[in-house]
């Protein structure tokens, strides 16, 4: 039968209805996991609402009440189940659900497999490395909290951080912290207080609980999201033996939320206390500093060359007095021992000098042209001679020679 319509001839919504339904009909049973959000346990027929566990889509589910009994003491809101059902329209009301054959809890084993698996993926894209985590600040202003309301982990946080740093302030975001909306709501929040402008710290906080209650803070998405925030993120997730994907890809990674409290703001009297031990170190450093180069002046000021500045002068003019008498002694000795060969130089010259012995009576004789007379016989009767005596000199005539001596 053709389903045609038209505006001149609509289908009755009962009959699209009946069409919509025989598709379903003709789907097949499938396997479908999810989380239980709500649990309605009737005489005949049991309710489930089943969530996805990473989006937020939810289906029904129905059975019969034999099909839960298995599980009737370990099936909550908030466990996490494999359903075998098949699709079911149902036509008076236009709704669809999974009418179920068989409902399995999904083990422990499985589900620390799954968290192994994404815990493998996470570190290989680098989301674990040391190197990008970033460093807290000292002292933040704003510290953003993620956490439940009116939990022990909030109360924990806050009380223990003002009662270190009184003057901090927080920006609280009060989300699920458990069951199928949890790490949607976390996810959020974070993102809000990352584009905060005043907060300079993400806290996300929560209790202790089983892997199951811890599940949300294993979310991939969250994890995502902490890794790309601009502002460091502290993780305070239940106690010290839990460990959900959070607190790797985290800044840091706080045991309980007491002890996020504690390395998120330091401690003002321990604060005070570093600074006095600081002030007396620094005292205590410049005192033995200015005492040391005080005793120093004070060794150099006891040298002589200080302590008596004028005796350094004194004995050095007495060094250069004894010199300069000692370069005049010096020099008068050799003048007179110069004046003294002198003399005796003078003596002999004069002794060797033609006047000394013409000033003993001795005259030259010397013809016209200035030869000296040494022979005689080389004169001749008349000629004249200039005679010089040590007195002057005078012309002379010769008048008579000598007879010439007899040869031997």
């Amino acid at each position: 039968m053709a389903n045609t319509s038209s505006p001149e001839a609509p289908l009755p919504v009962a009959k699209v209805s009946q069409l919509i339904g025989g598709w379903v009909d003709r789907l097949g049973a499938v396997w479908v996991e999810g989380q239980i959000t709500q649990l309605s346990r009737r005489p005949g027929m049991q309710f489930l609402t089943l969530r996805d566990t990473e989006h937020d889509v939810s289906l029904v589910v129905t059975c019969f009440r034999t099909v839960l009994e298995p599980l009737a003491d370990t099936l909550h809101e908030g466990s996490r189940v494999l359903v075998h059902a098949k699709p079911e329209w149902y036509v008076a009301r236009g709704t669809l659900s999974l009418r179920a054959a068989e409902v399995r809890l999904v083990g422990l084993g499985e589900l620390l497999a799954r968290l192994e698996r994404l815990k493998r993926q996470l570190a290989a894209e680098g989301l674990f490395a040391t190197e990008r985590k970033r460093p807290l600040p000292f002292l933040p202003q704003c510290v953003g909290l993620v956490t439940g309301r009116a939990s022990a982990a909030e109360r924990d946080v806050l009380e223990v951080a003002r009662r270190r740093w009184p003057a901090v302030r927080f920006e609280v975001r009060n989300v699920l912290v458990q069951g199928p909306q949890a790490a949607a709501q976390v996810t959020a929040a974070v993102r809000e207080l990352d584009r905060h402008p005043e907060v300079d710290v993400i806290v996300v906080a929560r209790g202790g609980g089983s892997v199951e209650d811890l599940l949300p803070f294993s979310d991939e998405e969250l994890c995502r999201t902490v890794a790309a925030t601009v502002t460091p993120v502290v993780s305070a997730i239940g106690h010290e033996p839990d460990q959900p994907l959070l607190d790797f890809v985290a800044d840091l990674r706080a045991a309980t939320p007491t002890d996020a409290a504690k390395r998120v703001v330091p401690d003002v009297g321990e604060e005070q206390a570093r600074i006095h031990q600081l002030r007396d170190r620094a005292r205590r450093m410049i005192g033995e500093l200015v005492r040391r180069e005080e005793a120093g002046l004070a060794s150099v000021r006891e040298r002589p060359a200080l302590a008596a500045p004028h005796r350094l002068v004194a004995e050095r003019g007495q060094e250069l007095t004894a010199l300069l008498e000692r370069a005049r002694r010096s020099l008068g000795h050799r003048l007179d021992r110069a004046e003294s060969d002198l003399g005796h130089t003078l003596a002999r010259v004069v002794a060797l000098s033609p006047a000394a012995t013409l000033e003993r009576g001795y005259a030259v004789l010397q013809r016209p042209d200035g030869q000296v007379v040494t022979d005689p016989a080389a004169l001749a009767a008349g000629q004249a001679l200039h005679a010089r005596v040590a007195g002057g000199g005078f012309d002379v005539t010769v008048s008579g020679l000598p007879p010439a001596p007899e040869p031997d």
